[in-house]
């Protein structure tokens, strides 16, 4: 039995059955090796990811911080813009009022001027009268029954 043990072929047959375990061994453990080389490699590329989006983070902080004091600057803007609305349509209500009594008054300035002009007319013709009993002196004696 020793002898079956020891033969060449069984020795032979035993350490290639060994050597083909070792190999299909190493095999597995070289592809897990580069499996862990592929997850290696991903890792460090997420912490460069990682580092990036943090200093990203750290910039929109500071972009939002002076976005904040623009919005802030913008409120007390509008704020004021508001007042000088508010002073302006006051200002509009005034001018409103005042068209609206010109209005009114427009009318009776326009009779008035009506009576000036008639009156105006009235002067012009003792003018005309006055300048032509001048001028004229002899037509008032002979072309009316009374001298003036």
């Amino acid at each position: 039995m020793y002898r079956r043990v020891s033969s060449d072929r069984f020795m032979v047959l035993t350490t290639l059955g060994i050597v083909l375990v070792m190999l299909l061994f190493t095999w597995v453990m070289y592809g897990m090796a580069q499996q862990v080389f592929t997850m290696t490699d991903v890792m460090v590329d997420l912490n460069k990811s990682f580092q990036v989006m943090t200093d990203d983070i750290h910039n929109m902080g500071e972009h939002i911080e002076g976005m904040a004091g623009n919005i802030d600057a913008m409120s007390a803007n509008i704020n004021g813009m508001s007042g000088d609305m508010g002073a302006m349509n006051e200002n509009i209500s005034g001018m409103t009022e005042d068209i609206g009594t010109m209005a009114t008054s427009i009318p009776a300035m326009t009779d008035a001027v009506l009576h000036m002009t008639a009156s105006m007319d009235r002067m012009v013709q003792d003018i005309s009268r006055a300048t032509y009993a001048f001028t004229q002196p002899m037509s008032y004696m002979w072309g009316n029954v009374f001298p003036f």
